[in-house]
């Protein structure tokens, strides 16, 4: 046997005090056991108030999300670019949020303006677009003062800047200041003026470049456009003494305005020399067979404009100085200007007319040197009427004129129609003085040329209405314009014609364009007060349509007057009182009735035409016979009620058209009883009057009737037998419509009591003066209750008897009211006899077995026939 190994003995462990580690080489050695942990880990804490974009909730901010106050400051960044973001990011606000603007736009303006001066032409073009388009119409209703004077510094600064780029920034910016608020220039319009004159002596750093040059000359000629040289003197006395108060208070104002220009004449003088010498350098360009650029056209029209307004300024500073003994034919010209420079006016600047290639007036050439031409004929004209200028010189402007006038030029060249009119405009007011200036010879073709283009012009155009204010001129005379001697009949013929042009352009105007037809009434008007209304005898037609438009034997309806403004239609009755010294014939007091029956004419137009008239008759310029009929036409056919108005009409209109009427019942009335001895007037009238009633007006018509009767008649009555007779025949069918077309008011009898009596009083005023005539119409009472009792009693159709039923119950209740008044009730009680007869009708009647009488007739009659049983006792007891 094999002998079995012993089990291997386990090798017992050492105990390690120390673990070795192996380390590989380049690994990072991990921080010991021991090492003590340094980090801290937190959470975030999220606070609202902590939000960047939280904390520009609520504020304007632009599409960067930048607010003002951000967009301000960057403004003044150092990148050129941030800069103009920035002035762009103030645009994007304004325009989403507009109340920022608003509310700060001081403290804007004071930041922005900074930028007057920048350096970079985008950041100053961006400034300016942002004022233009922004700031300044935003603030227009403004005032805008305050703003001006804080960029008016800064201004000043930039014009005096080295750079020649940011000085006529300076000045196009400067004339969108002046633009937007015009008394900028007034308050330092010396120094203003001294700083264009620097930068145009020195336009040879940019004479390639003629759209800088022309940035300083429009903003030159817009600030000489607002020098005052209106005639303010003149256009006072044309407004009459009840304006006065207005002019009184505009004084002070015009005052300021003398002061702030009294130093800039002398300025003026400088200008005027250096446009002048500017002007020179352009003529070669202008008579070059190529002609000029668009620039150059301008900036040589902005240098005409700008002399010629010089010119009216100083002219007109020397007039208001000139005392009453200076002569009137002194050389204003070379007074008001150095010699050199009016030499170099006269002959460089004037000398050089016409401006075209051919140097002659019919030469081919556009518009632009028409309206060149156009602005030395304005100042040729201002130079003229101080000074004596050559006279070839002269009769070329005349002609230039005249062919203007007569639209010659403006064919020749296809000149638009709104620069014609723009000239014609300029040069319109200088025609009254300059026909007096030149020759004979001249004066008719002007006159001639001027009476073309006035009937040439359209009657709603402004062209109208300055050949209406140049006839005013020729025509009525003044302290400038002399008027002509009436035995040149060249000048009165052509007088004449505009005048006779007038009516008939009233008509054409009409009432679609009001203030041209004022204009045109004011001048009538005017003609009429100074004796020169000679108008021919078509001129009447005009007149008659435009107060009527007369159509045939029908209804005349309303002419252009009835639909004017109140204020012309004052003008046009007063022109009305002038135009009756000679021309007031029977159709046109026909035309003025049809226009006071035209319903929609106001009620105070209405009573001012009665007014009108009557005092046109006082002062002798209407017959007698015209005025009356007149008069009575107008109460006769007036309508209370229109006929548009007939249907179903509101209590308050109808008391409306029935207070007119009275109110000039009451005009007419007025007018009668002041026409002379009262007695004479009826006998004249009388028989017209009697005429009316047999017609048997309407209600309000016979009343104004009978007052008319009432106004000339006295007591005892002077009226004759016949027309006591007519009366009488008339007054108990009047006084029976009186109870049948007013109700019975129940709840108000003291209103239905007055309104009768309006109507009754004539009659009892009538009664009172004759008994005969109280009597007569008695007895057709009587008879008319007596011919209705017999037909109710033998009437089958029932509608019959209740009309003849309704007839007696108005008979009766017409009795009864005259018993109700105490002095008609004394005046009856003499004809007792005569109402007892007709209360026995009526008891008669009560008994009657008639079919047509119904029940409740019966009951009616039994009624009214106690009440006058009543009255005819108490009458008994009188």
């Amino acid at each position: 046997m094999v002998r079995s190994k012993a089990p291997a003995k386990k090798q017992q462990k050492k105990g390690i005090d120390f673990k070795k580690i192996k380390r590989k080489l380049g690994r990072k050695l991990p921080p010991p056991n021991n090492a003590t942990n340094t980090e801290i880990k937190s959470k975030a804490i999220i606070l609202p108030e902590q939000s960047v974009a939280a904390e520009k909730s609520g504020v304007a901010t632009s599409k960067k999300g930048l607010t003002l106050k951000e967009l301000l400051q960057q403004t003044s960044h150092h990148n050129a670019k941030v800069r103009k973001d920035a002035l762009y990011g103030i645009k994007d606000l304004f325009k989403n949020h507009p109340e920022e603007l608003q509310s700060h736009k001081y403290a804007i303006i004071q930041k922005l303006r900074e930028r007057i001066s920048d350096d970079d032409k985008l950041v100053r073009d961006a400034f300016y677009q942002l004022f233009k388009i922004d700031i300044f119409p935003a603030c227009k209703e403004d005032n805008q003062g305050p703003m001006v004077s804080l960029l008016m510094p800064y201004i000043f600064s930039a014009m005096a800047n080295s750079v020649i780029d940011v000085r006529l920034m300076a000045f196009k910016f400067f004339h969108l200041v002046v633009e937007n608020y015009s008394p900028t220039f007034s308050l330092d319009a010396e120094k203003i003026l001294e700083n264009y004159k620097d930068i145009i002596q020195k336009n040879h750093f940019y004479v390639q470049d003629k759209s800088k040059l022309k940035v300083a000359l429009s903003g030159l000629a817009h600030c000489l456009s607002l020098l005052p040289c209106d005639e303010s003197d003149t256009e006072s006395q044309k407004k009459g003494p009840l304006q006065n108060e207005t002019l009184l208070a505009y004084e002070q104002d015009a005052a300021k305005d003398c002061v702030s220009f009294a130093h800039v004449c002398g300025r003026l003088k400088e200008i005027v020399g250096v446009l002048i010498n500017c002007f020179q350098d352009f003529i070669p360009l202008i008579h070059a067979p190529r002609g000029f650029d668009a620039d150059s056209f301008d900036c040589i029209h902005h240098l005409l404009r700008s002399i010629g307004y010089a010119i009216k300024f100083s002219i007109c500073r020397h007039m208001q100085r000139q005392t009453a003994w200076q002569p009137a034919s002194e050389e204003v010209t070379l007074m008001i200007l150095d010699q050199d420079i009016a030499s170099i006016l006269l002959k460089k600047l004037l000398g050089s007319f016409p401006l075209n290639p051919e140097n002659n007036l019919y030469g081919k050439g556009d518009e632009r040197y028409f309206r060149l031409n156009s602005v030395l004929t304005e100042i040729f004209l201002e130079v003229s009427e101080w000074s004596h200028l050559p006279t070839d010189l002269s009769n070329r402007f005349l002609e230039f004129i005249e062919n203007t006038l007569l639209g010659k030029i403006t064919r020749s060249i296809r000149l638009s129609k709104d620069i014609h009119e723009k000239t014609l405009l300029a040069l319109f007011p200088f025609v009254p003085k300059l026909i007096l200036r030149v020759d004979r010879d001249w004066r008719d073709n002007l006159l001639q040329a001027f009476t073309i283009a006035f009937s040439d012009c359209k009657p709603e155009s402004e062209l109208k209405l300055a050949c209406i204010s140049t006839v005013r001129d020729m025509i009525i005379p003044n302290g400038d314009i002399l008027y002509p001697n009436a035995s040149d009949r060249t000048v009165n013929n052509y007088q004449v014609a505009w005048v006779n042009k007038l009516p008939s352009l009233l008509n054409q105007l009409g009432d679609k364009h009001p203030v041209s037809t004022q204009v045109v009434l004011q001048l009538l008007l005017d003609l009429g007060r100074v004796g020169c209304l000679n108008t021919s005898p078509t001129c009447e037609d005009d007149i008659r349509n435009f107060f009527s438009l007369c159509q045939g034997e029908g209804d005349v309806p309303g002419g252009p007057f009835a639909s004017l403004p109140r204020e012309a239609q004052e003008l046009a009755l007063c022109f009305l009182y002038y135009f009756t010294t000679d021309k007031f014939s029977s159709p046109m007091m026909k035309a003025i009735v049809s226009c006071c029956l035209y319903p929609q004419l106001e009620p105070a137009v209405l009573y001012r035409i009665v007014e009108i008239l009557d005092a046109a008759y006082r002062a002798g310029y209407i017959q007698i016979t015209d005025h009356f009929s007149f008069l009575i036409t107008l109460i006769a056919r007036f309508k209370v009620v229109p006929e548009k108005l007939q249907s179903p009409i509101e209590c308050n209109e109808r008391e409306t058209y029935c207070g007119t009427f009275k109110e000039v019942t009451k005009l007419v009335c007025s007018c009668l009883s002041e026409m002379g001895d009262s007695s004479l007037v009826l006998q004249i009238v009388e028989k017209v009057l009697l005429e009316q009633i047999i017609l048997k007006p309407a209600l309000d018509n016979g009343c104004a009737i009978l007052r008319m009767i009432c106004v000339l008649d006295s007591t005892p009555t002077r009226l004759s037998e016949r027309s006591v007779t007519t009366l009488s025949e008339f007054l108990p069918g009047y006084m029976i419509d009186i109870v049948n077309c007013i109700p019975e008011d129940k709840e108000n009898s003291y209103l239905y009591i007055q309104t009768c009596l309006y109507y009754l009083v004539p009659c009892y005023f009538l009664f009172n003066r004759s008994s005969k005539l109280t009597e007569q119409v008695l007895i057709r009472m009587r008879s008319m209750i007596s011919e209705n009792t017999k037909a109710l009693e033998s009437v089958q159709d029932r509608e019959s008897g209740r009309n003849s039923l309704n007839i007696i119950q108005c008979i009766i209740s017409v009795i009864l009211l005259m018993h109700n008044d105490v002095k008609v009730r004394k005046i009856i009680s003499s004809f007792k006899s005569e109402i007892d007869l007709i209360l026995q009708n009526v008891i008669t009647l009560q008994s009657s077995r008639s079919t047509s009488l119904t029940v409740e007739g019966k009951h009616m009659m039994k009624i009214a026939g106690e009440r006058l049983r009543i009255a005819s006792k108490s009458l008994l007891a009188e």
